[in-house]
């Protein structure tokens, strides 16, 4: 058994669940938290069954994650 990092995004019409540290893109989603973690878990493991075991072998492994918030300033536009 292998532990498997996922991200889970709250988005105004659900959530949107996607691990980190597999080859490949593996997305789930749902109108709730769990919904989205039980549809990304069905992807990993379709995932691993259609591409094998190797999209579990990333080097690396992603030891932690981190979520931080940055502000950014339109560039202003100067039309001459």
């Amino acid at each position: 058994m292998r532990q498997v990092k996922i991200i889970v995004e709250k988005h105004p019409d659900g959530y949107v669940a996607y691990p980190l540290g597999l080859k490949g893109i593996v997305v789930g989603q749902g109108d709730t938290y769990e919904e989205a973690l039980s549809d990304v878990k069905s992807a990993i493991r379709f995932h691993i069954e259609t591409f094998g075991k190797e999209v579990l072998d990333v080097e690396p492994p992603v030891l932690e994650a981190f979520v931080a918030e940055l502000f950014l300033h339109r560039p202003q536009m100067n039309f001459a």
